[in-house]
């Protein structure tokens, strides 16, 4: 039975350690970002009421989004055409916004782009709701197929500072064999932030993760022992867990 420390951000991050109590499995949560409203969020309802094409590419972009409409009343367009990067934001734009949404069979922005709603955006105005960076792809392939793209910092994420030295000792009494990671951001800030010694105990961990791009970059960073758990829902997660 794995003994886990879980660094998604809350609240997925403390469900997830919720259920793996659930099951009998030890867990640990130490967030490594946290969620903030992005820069751009006063812009936001303006930006998606003259949007054509919505795209999302997380589950927080749509609570910021929503938030903003809610908050001065408004509602989202129902002439737009919506699309999210994966099924859980799907899901979350479809329950907020009341409209259809599409998304890509694998969640990333390879395959999003090979969609059918995203071949035809020449002169078209297209709003992604994002964090602060990521998801270049999606905005150079549409901008070279004619569509007027936006980004729009919907939320930002905060690093969470703690104390490494005294958090390592905290951990290694705990027992913690296995690391679960959701992100390549969250990994390479986690490698960054400690010290040579420190590292050394991580790279010894079982390190889960969602995706084959996150395996290769732990393998950068000398991980030996890598679990893809084929995505980062927290039912994916618990499945890999749960079957060690």
């Amino acid at each position: 039975m794995p003994t886990c420390l879980v660094t998604r951000p809350s609240p997925e991050g403390q469900n997830l350690c919720n259920s793996l109590s659930e099951y009998g499995i030890p867990a640990l949560h130490q967030p490594l970002i946290r969620i903030e409203a992005g820069r751009q969020y006063s812009e936001l309802v303006d930006l998606i009421q003259q949007a054509q094409i919505i795209i999302a590419v997380s589950q927080h972009a749509v609570y910021w989004a929503n938030h903003a409409l809610e908050k001065v009343g408004q509602k989202w367009p129902t002439s737009s055409r919506y699309v999210a990067i994966g099924q859980k934001t799907a899901h979350k734009l479809s329950k907020a916004s009341q409209q259809k949404v599409q998304y890509p069979e694998v969640s990333d922005s390879e395959h999003l782009l090979a969609m059918t709603e995203l071949t035809d955006v020449g002169q078209k105005q297209v709003l992604i709701l994002r964090g602060n960076g990521g998801r270049d792809l999606i905005y150079s392939t549409l901008a070279e197929h004619g569509a007027l793209v936006q980004h729009c910092e919907a939320y930002q994420r905060i690093d969470v500072a703690f104390n490494v030295d005294k958090s390592t000792q905290q951990w290694q009494q705990f027992g913690i064999d296995t690391l679960v990671v959701t992100s390549g951001e969250q990994l390479n800030q986690f490698v960054r932030s400690l010290s040579p010694k420190h590292l050394a105990w991580l790279q010894q961990l079982c390190l889960v993760v969602p995706s084959q791009r996150i395996v290769e970059m732990a393998q950068r960073h000398g991980f030996q022992h890598i679990i893809n758990s084929q995505g980062a829902a927290n039912p994916d997660l618990l499945r890999a867990l749960s079957n060690r």
